[in-house]
């Protein structure tokens, strides 16, 4: 009998191109409420969704009521209306704190952020959030199986706005702004010390300040291309193995020369 349930309405589903507005008409609630699983099943989420809402109201103190706005919440999610669907993964929350899926929501709640953290080079304020949210899950569900997924997305999340402050920093460089290029890639080193890419953020603050000094006044030249030196020093310190030591040790042996001439040129002119 259930089967033959499901054949009819897939069948009612199937040929329902205009008839949605007839069927919110439908004064039987338990009837919307069939026809709204069956497009849940079938992944008619739009249709779903305006069932569910329709008959919302009628079951709102009923057992059925849960699961209704359970589903209804993720008619949102699956037509990707992310902040929708946040906010309605944040309101079962609050309707229904002591339930099952209370853990499954929270975790979809941040997900939703996430989902809306677009490229790099634009504003990263729902990845900030994504990463806030899925700490706070991990905090409040120490024990739950999603640990490793919301730590995965909290590693691609700081990639992302690693990659933005990158993009930031090499845009001052390549515009010739390379006192400020050597700041901003002082800060994104400091700010991701662990990062995979340090040793060539470092490379860049060495030519950013090196290409500074060579357009310095003659002046403040040898104070500026000291500074190199010690960054250059920095970097053997800091990274001893890496494969960029070379082009380091080239900046290094270049300034030197650089202070050398021009500390002789000072001579030649004191003279």
């Amino acid at each position: 009998m259930k089967f033959s349930w499901i054949i009819i309405a897939g069948l009612i589903i199937s040929s329902c191109g205009g008839g949605m507005s007839k069927l919110l008409k439908n004064p039987d609630p338990a009837y919307k409420l069939r026809m709204a699983e069956q497009y849940y099943v079938n992944k008619r989420y739009d249709r779903a969704q305006q069932l569910f809402e329709d008959i919302m109201p009628y079951y709102k103190t009923g057992k059925e009521f849960e699961d209704i706005y359970y589903k209804y919440a993720y008619c949102a999610y699956n037509q990707e209306d992310y902040s929708n669907a946040e906010n309605l993964f944040k309101s079962y929350l609050e309707i229904f704190p002591s339930s099952t899926k209370a853990e499954e929501i929270d975790y979809m709640r941040a997900y939703s952020f996430y989902m809306q953290s677009p490229k790099p080079e634009l504003d990263q304020t729902n990845t900030i959030k994504a990463m806030g949210m899925m700490q706070t899950f991990i905090n409040t569900h120490p024990g739950s199986a999603r640990i490793k997924e919301a730590t995965g997305v909290m590693d691609i999340c700081r990639g992302k706005l690693e990659t933005k402050e990158y993009m930031g920093a090499q845009l001052y460089y390549d515009i010739g702004q390379f006192r400020a290029a050597g700041v901003a890639f002082t800060t994104l080193l400091e700010a991701y010390p662990e990062s995979l890419r340090g040793d060539e953020y470092k490379l860049m603050i060495i030519k950013s300040y090196y290409r500074f000094a060579e357009l310095s006044v003659e002046e403040k030249k040898v104070e500026r291309f000291e500074q190199v030196i010690n960054e250059c020093h920095d970097f053997t310190d800091r990274f001893p193995d890496s494969k960029l030591k070379k082009d380091a040790q080239e900046f290094l042996n270049l300034s030197q020369s650089n202070i050398k001439n021009l500390n002789n040129e000072q001579i030649k002119t004191s003279t």
